[in-house]
């Protein structure tokens, strides 16, 4: 059984987060675990206990999403050994996950990348002061026109009628102030700790590069796309260009889909808290399926689902 393997990110996190994962498998456990030992940050008690607001910190969040998306798709692999992932891909911080579910890295050193990346935007967020909001409807050219004229970038192109600007709070306080100017029909203030995937996280990606350069890093073993060129990466400078330059480009993840679909895949898995990048792609194709993994009772749906459906 084919399917595409999908990585939720930041803000899709919530605490209890691969609880019931730990307490019933001892694969989860193994790998909760080894996480904990390596990081030595007591990574599981925050992702179980909370509290929220430590959780939602992005030194927190990014590495916990992570594990999660590694947990879940072994424990469904675990399931269903017949199950066959054919091309991985992941929202912003998801990227590294559908690397290391991937190949292109090992579970291990994908984890250090996104702890430290982590680090490094919490870093930027606190030396600069910036926020997000989500657009909901108008025409492309004039939400691009709209972040020109507040001096703001465009994080994220999500699914059709969802695009995400970021900047200072200054610009996206002039966007919220002159979106109807543009055709915007609804803006909706981000409750985030700062601008991700804008000028302002320039930062953040520069020690990132630091450490994608000592990474070891192989051709993955299927098809990964990646956000910010909305393509298929193989080459291993390729990717660690990629990863790079998505902290401050724009998430293009919309096409990201949409090749995938393209090229013929018509059968999702995501495996995140939230069902944040199935709504996505209902939004973006209504034709093709998509399971979330989240915890356990989504689990057992997603088998019997799978289970049941022709190969």
């Amino acid at each position: 059984m084919n399917i595409v393997a999908l990585f939720s990110g930041q803000g899709a996190q919530k605490v209890g987060m691969a609880k019931d994962f730990f307490d019933a498998s001892a694969t989860a456990r193994t790998i909760i675990e080894e996480a904990d030992q390596s990081l030595k940050m007591g990574l599981s008690q925050v992702m179980f206990e909370g509290p929220a607001a430590e959780l939602t910190r992005t030194a927190w969040c990014q590495p916990a999403l992570y594990l999660h998306g590694i947990v879940a798709m072994n424990l469904l692999q675990e399931r269903l050994p017949s199950l066959t992932i054919t091309a991985c891909a992941g929202l912003s911080l998801g990227e590294f996950t559908a690397h290391a579910a991937a190949g292109s890295f090992s579970i291990a050193e994908g984890l250090r990348l996104v702890a430290r990346r982590g680090a490094f935007m919490e870093e930027a967020c606190q030396i600069t002061q910036g926020t997000m909001a989500a657009l909901i409807g108008g025409e492309l050219q004039a939400i691009r026109d709209l972040a020109a004229a507040c001096d703001v970038d465009v994080a994220n192109f999500n699914a059709p009628g969802q695009i995400v600007l970021s900047g200072s709070r200054d610009g996206i306080a002039a966007v919220v102030a002159k979106a109807k100017e543009f055709g915007i029909r609804r803006v909706i203030p981000l409750d985030v700790a700062g601008a991700y995937h804008s000028r302002l996280m320039q930062s953040a990606q520069d020690k990132l590069a630091q450490e994608l350069a000592s990474t070891t890093i192989q051709a993955p073993a299927v098809p990964v796309v990646c956000n910010y060129g909305a393509r298929v990466v193989s080459e291993p400078a390729d990717i660690r260009e990629m990863l790079e330059k998505q902290v401050t480009g724009s998430v293009r993840w919309q096409e990201s889909i949409e090749l995938l679909i393209a090229q013929g895949h018509t059968r999702f898995i995501e495996f995140g808290p939230g069902k944040v990048l199935t709504g996505m792609l209902g939004k973006i194709n209504k034709e093709v399926t998509c399971h979330c993994v989240e915890d356990l009772p989504s689990l057992d749906a997603a088998v019997s689902a799978l289970s049941e459906s022709p190969q």
